[in-house]
């Protein structure tokens, strides 16, 4: 009897021992991961900011060159629309169509691949068989 509690002691001892070294294990996967990972965001959030300024930088010239020809309120006005079309075209672009739009009709005659038809009815299981003559109600 002692000898069997003394082994389930060791059995626990051994998968608590492995349960902690999968955990340790899976813990230095992630972190090995999640490094490169960051990496790369870093990379995008400085590459989204530089694009941002330069942007700015874009927008600040045809301010000024507008300004060259019209009046400064004229020509940030111009700017601003300018910017704010761009802005609309691209999360006009950036959205998908709605199912029954027209853009999303055209894109399905276009023949791109499209979402099958949701049947009115649900399936019934065996329905497509005959009942047997055989087999009474109440039977089976």
């Amino acid at each position: 009897m002692q000898r069997l509690e003394h082994m389930q002691h060791l059995d626990k001892h051994l998968v608590d021992e492995l349960a902690h070294v999968a955990r340790e294990s899976v813990r230095a996967e992630l972190r090995e991961q999640t490094r490169g990972q960051r990496r790369k965001a870093a990379l995008y959030a400085g590459s989204g900011a530089a694009a941002l300024y330069a942007g700015a930088a874009v927008a600040l010239a045809v301010g000024l060159a507008l300004d060259l020809v019209l009046p400064g309120w004229a020509a940030a006005l111009i700017t601003a629309v300018i910017l704010a079309a761009t802005a609309y075209a691209l999360r006009t672009a950036a959205r998908p169509a709605a199912p029954g739009s027209a853009a999303a009709a055209g894109t399905r005659a276009a023949g791109s691949a499209s979402v099958p038809p949701v049947p009115s009815t649900p399936p019934t299981v065996g329905a497509d068989r005959a009942p047997r003559a055989d087999r009474a109600p109440g039977n089976g």
